[in-house]
């Protein structure tokens, strides 16, 4: 992706030269996301041109030396299958790498497929082979679970799981998810594994809200209908109380706002849609948020463990929950500009790059 709004080329790259610690993987898959076309619209500030590519799937083709293990102390061998966390170089140092507790704010941090430059090389999905820099952490795929299963709920899975930590769903519970894109999926799927009761979710198109009840939820409201409509919705859904979590996954402005309108007073809302910078909205504190008594929580970014804890519920639940089946279209290198733009259309649910 040579700039913002540019067409995408194919170039050629040197194999890396790795020095001890590093490795190569040959890509199975690499997903396009919703960043993705951001990046493309120029909504976040990288430096270009880029590989995109920031969650994805290989095989361990080469490794140097002996420092790559996994967090059991296991080594990790060429031909394991392996994903790795997108985030690099956060330095383990700075206030909020040790004082905060919140890594995903550090400034040294750099991440696959958006802060790397190509120029810096092989640091991108989109690829035939990708880097695996000293120090990354990458996550053997147990044999159990097939690739297509993890890459299918990928980094929509990942920072689902971030949000439905940050929303402390309790058994029982009424959910509101606003998006149902591969994040607003997984929220739905993974509300309903945490035990909520009342489980809607809100988006669109139409194909999007069926798969949605594959995923978990109990009932469905459509775009088509006016806002004030589908908080009336809500609202009877949940003995007009509101519901207990709202969580934002659709990256519309307008969303913020409908979700702070949704919720219950004393409820929590998640926003978690708002990776790029898609514009601001208006609210009102006193009577959206002060009187209601709402917590909210913003959510941006994933840490080791998010991405731990993803493989592991994608290989527990991979049976129950339809990730898989997420993925509707697969594309070459050289057809990237059409998984792209089936991305922005929402035609495909998920696509994959598969060099």
């Amino acid at each position: 992706m040579p700039g913002a709004h540019q067409a995408l080329e194919i170039r050629e790259f040197p194999a890396p030269d790795l020095e001890p610690g590093a490795g190569l993987l040959h890509t199975m898959y690499s997903e396009v996301c919703g960043t993705d076309v951001h990046l493309h619209h120029g909504r976040l500030d990288v430096p270009f041109p880029i590989i995109p590519g920031h969650v994805s799937v290989g095989i361990v083709a080469a490794l140097r030396g002996d420092g790559a293990r996994d967090v059991e102390g296991e080594p990790i061998r060429e031909g394991d299958v392996v994903t790795f966390l997108d985030v690099h170089e956060t330095c383990n140092a700075c206030y909020h790498c040790l004082v905060a507790q919140q890594p995903t704010r550090c400034a040294k941090r750099r991440v696959y497929g958006i802060t790397y430059s190509a120029n810096d090389g092989l640091l991108g999905g989109w690829a035939q082979a990708i880097w695996m820099k000293p120090g990354v952490k990458m996550i053997r795929l147990p044999k159990d679970l097939a690739p297509e299963t993890f890459i299918g709920g990928g980094c929509g899975l990942v920072t689902a799981l971030h949000a439905t930590d940050l929303a402390h769903v309790r058994l029982g519970e009424s959910v509101a998810v606003l998006g149902v894109g591969p994040v607003g999926q997984s929220i739905v799927a993974l509300a309903a594994l945490s035990g909520a009761g009342e489980l809607i979710a809100i988006g669109a198109p139409e194909d999007r809200l069926h798969f949605a009840r594959r995923m978990g939820a109990t009932r469905t409201l459509s775009l088509d209908l006016t806002s004030e409509d589908r908080l009336a919705a809500v609202r009877s859904a949940t003995r007009d109380r509101g519901a207990d979590v709202v969580i934002e996954a659709s990256g519309s402005p307008d969303a913020v706002s409908q979700a702070l309108d949704m919720v219950r007073d004393g409820g929590r809302v998640v926003i978690c849609g708002h990776y790029t910078d898609n514009g601001p909205v208006e609210i009102h504190p006193h009577w959206q948020i002060n009187r209601k008594h709402v917590e909210i929580h913003g959510c941006w970014g994933s840490q080791y463990h998010h991405f731990h804890r993803a493989v592991e519920l994608a290989t527990r639940f991979g049976d129950r929950v339809p990730w898989r089946d997420m993925v509707s279209g697969r594309y070459r290198l050289d057809d990237a500009t059409n998984a792209l733009a089936a991305v922005e259309s929402r035609a495909a649910i998920k696509a994959l790059i598969i060099p």
